[in-house]
């Protein structure tokens, strides 16, 4: 489990990344092609907890292979579990271009840091068993680098490039959704439906990981990436910036129509019985008509309206002894598609 730990500032300064990021998209399309293709790799990734998106995984069917056995050098610094070193991140550069630039300007000791090379490679781990190519790019070989370069570019322009409209569309769209959940529901809304299985109680938020870390945000507050092609959290530190945090972009099944039409077209974004009860409030309800509703006990029906009450979704007033839940302005218009 990581656990991300925020002040009162670091609330104040959450923000959301203003388009998707081409570096970060290809390295995370390259370690998602790889898991797919089944290749035994090393590495000690947070990309643990979800399921790829469908449309991604129509992306790596439609190659032969899979798009990762192309990838080159990249290949070799990715791992299927989901780590990706933070110098292919680039957090603030949203161009491939100036990624690349980026990363060619990196310093060996942060490329060896990154790489695990040495082993005492800090907080996120590093590859497990880093190969030749890898050292040579930490100790400058312009050769290793020429080849990250190319090859970075090459996969990006066969494999992302032609899927980059609809990347930016679905990355856009998520935007307004999470900036909707955060004007209607505040912080608490934001922060508790960025993924199902993720849990913010507050001052922390919980991510699932095989591994165990505890981040402070020390008042620099979080960068929100919405990622086309991750399956998990991905978290990179910043002792100068905000710490940026990775994370799986929602998915409504077949657009709004479905939506509407097909309440389980939520599961993506509160889970499945969490987004079954929401449709059943179309018709407020007490906890104990919901709980007959969704054929749930009442303790489970009290803890999923509690969660949507905290997301902003729903509202809950006192009647008498009972307790009556009722869709907020964001929950019907989460139903209806309106805020995707």
């Amino acid at each position: 489990m990581i656990r991300l730990h925020f002040t009162a500032d670091d609330l104040c300064r959450i923000t959301l990344a203003p388009a998707p990021n081409a570096l970060a998209e290809t390295a995370l399309g390259v370690g998602l092609s790889l898991r797919r293709s089944g290749r035994r790799g090393g590495g000690r990734g947070f990309g643990q907890g979800r399921r790829a998106r469908s449309a991604a995984l129509e992306w790596h069917r439609s190659v032969p292979g899979g798009p990762g056995v192309r990838a080159g050098a990249l290949a070799e610094l990715v791992a299927e579990d989901g780590f990706v070193p933070d110098f292919l991140l680039q957090p603030g550069i949203h161009d491939l271009a100036g990624g690349l630039e980026a990363v060619a300007a990196t310093p060996a000791e942060r490329l060896a840091l990154d790489l695990g090379i040495p082993e005492a490679a800090g907080w996120n781990g590093g590859l497990v068993r880093p190969g030749r190519w890898a050292r040579e790019l930490v100790e400058g070989s312009p050769a290793a680098t020429r080849a990250l370069l190319h090859d970075t570019r090459d996969f990006f322009a066969r494999h992302v490039e032609p899927l980059w409209p609809r990347i930016r569309q679905d990355v856009l769209a998520d935007r307004a959704l999470r900036s909707e959940m955060l004007l209607r529901g505040g912080v608490d809304a934001l922060l508790t439906t960025l993924g199902t299985t993720w849990r913010w109680q507050h001052p922390t938020l919980h991510l699932p990981s095989a591994s165990a870390y505890d981040i402070p945000l020390c008042g620099r507050g979080l960068l929100l990436v919405p990622s086309w092609f991750a399956t998990g959290p991905l978290v990179m530190y910043r002792p100068e910036a905000a710490t940026v945090l990775v994370y799986p972009l929602y998915e409504a099944p077949g657009g709004s129509a479905a939506a509407e039409g097909r309440p389980e077209a939520l599961a993506a974004l509160l889970g499945r019985t969490r987004a079954r009860v929401l449709a059943l409030l179309r018709t407020p309800a007490t906890t104990t008509a919901l709980a007959e509703r969704a054929s749930v006990s009442l303790a489970a029906a009290s803890h999923h309206a509690g969660v949507l009450r905290t997301a902003g979704l729903i509202g809950t007033v006192r009647t008498g002894t009972a307790v009556l839940h009722s869709l907020t302005p964001l929950g019907h218009s989460l139903l209806a598609g309106t805020a995707e």
